[in-house]
């Protein structure tokens, strides 16, 4: 046969969507041993199995944000997400529980000081790519929708189906390989990034539809008043005054490709069972948990 053999999906999990997910939303009656709340590890840990039993995953690796203000967008731009609040110590201690656990499972884990969990799954994306296989993004952050090809998925595990190209296009009223120039124009609250004010979703959406990407929206901006847009004099004239504002969103939102990893491997790997054991004592997991925990680790 001249036909290559087709690779197995790469799944790349954006862990950090779902420890929050668990810990707002699990009961903080539950503890370990020692009385400190796990309810996000718990949480987690149920995420985990269902998604494993679910993926049937070969090739699986999990990224974690290490820290909100370090990363090198924080040296762009001091404000990069200084509007959200510090995370509470209890969270902090639970993130590290979590990725133990995902190491426990045979899960490579990818964590990082100055890169984000974005740029993490951004180069290991481009790594499995560049490989031949097919993508399947874990998350449910939009951002990381700018690395979806036709080939890829977009997934928020348990709140929908995963999205392919065309489904993503329709989800965000842009490609995905525009949504950087989205974010450039429109910009991203949750993030803190400025983008060019007075540009909202919705004209940011109608530019690229028409100009395609923000290089074409910079250098032909003079065309944007002839445009059937509302308030379209106006519009030009935001995009005539602060390009730099727009040039530096897109800095900011631009997932990097090629951010140093120690190792590459996503290979789910054969588990030790006697560490896993005593990390579900430890948390003091029920005998349900504690059986599908073991299940799925010589999955």
């Amino acid at each position: 046969m001249n036909e290559a053999i087709k690779k197995p999906t790469a799944f790349l999990i954006d862990s950090s969507v779902f420890v929050f997910r668990s810990y707002y939303s699990m009961s903080t009656d539950l503890l370990d041993i020692h009385g400190n709340a796990n309810h996000a590890v718990y949480g987690f840990a149920r995420f985990l199995i269902r998604f494993i039993k679910q993926t049937n995953a070969q090739y699986i690796g999990a990224a974690f944000d290490e820290a909100l203000t370090t990363s090198f967008r924080n040296e762009i731009y001091p404000l990069y997400k200084a509007n959200r609040d510090p995370a509470p110590e209890d969270l902090k201690l639970q993130f590290k529980l979590c990725q133990k656990l995902t190491k426990l499972l045979g899960i490579s884990v990818f964590a990082d000081n100055s890169y984000e969990a974005d740029d993490l799954i951004g180069t290991l994306h481009q790594t499995y790519a560049d490989r031949g296989h097919n993508i399947c993004v874990v998350s449910a952050d939009k951002d990381l929708a700018q690395l979806v090809r036709p080939s890829d998925w977009w997934w928020d595990y348990g709140k929908t189906k995963p999205l392919g190209f065309r489904a993503l296009t329709a989800k965000f009223g842009v490609r995905p390989d525009q949504i950087c120039d989205f974010l450039a124009l429109a910009g991203d609250q949750v993030d803190n990034i400025p983008g060019i004010k007075g540009i909202g979703t919705k004209t940011a959406q109608v530019l690229l539809n028409h100009f395609n990407d923000l290089d074409s929206i910079l250098s032909r901006y003079k065309e944007i008043e002839f445009l059937s847009l509302r308030g379209a004099k106006s519009c030009q004239l935001k995009i005539q005054n602060h390009h730099e504002d727009a040039k530096l969103s897109k800095q900011l939102s631009q997932i990097v490709l090629d951010a140093p990893l120690e190792n590459d491997d996503i290979i789910k790997s054969k588990v030790s069972q006697e560490p896993l054991i005593a990390f579900i004592e430890e948390m003091n997991f029920g005998p349900m948990l504690r059986r599908e925990l073991l299940e799925v680790a010589n999955a």
